[in-house]
């Protein structure tokens, strides 16, 4: 159960739920999630009352066009995966919504069965293995 997060500069409804797409099918694809598996935050900045920061960090040109997007998931990915989905979510995100590749920074963090509760207070992972 992936807890996905993207924050977008400059960005409407209508790009924020490309991106969502985006990062869902990417984790379909690679990793293996079932298509109902969808719980995401989507978040656009206007650059006034809200806004990113970002640099040229290891020679990456990014510009207005960033896109964070913030994957929490249960442990278990090989390095291999991971590279996979990052690359996926690149191509889908420039297909999807029209952002260059170079503009999208992701992270994943990594968590155990007892750090989810999906709902009614309880830790299914847990009770249910």
């Amino acid at each position: 159960m992936p807890l996905v997060r993207i924050d977008a500069m400059g960005t409407d409804g209508e790009r924020l739920d490309a991106l969502g797409r985006a990062v869902h099918d990417a984790l379909v694809e690679t990793v293996g999630f079932p298509s109902d598996d969808r719980f995401q935050i989507l978040t656009g900045h206007d650059g006034t009352r809200s806004t990113l920061r970002y640099d040229d960090y290891l020679g990456v040109h990014r510009d207005d066009g960033i896109v964070y997007v913030a994957i929490t998931m249960r442990s278990g990915r090989t390095p291999a995966q991971k590279q996979a989905l990052y690359r996926r979510i690149a191509e889908l995100a420039h297909a999807y919504a029209g952002t260059e590749p170079r503009n999208v920074f992701v992270t994943v963090t990594e968590n155990g069965p007892a750090d989810w509760s999906l709902g009614n207070g309880e830790a299914q992972y847990v009770t249910s293995g």
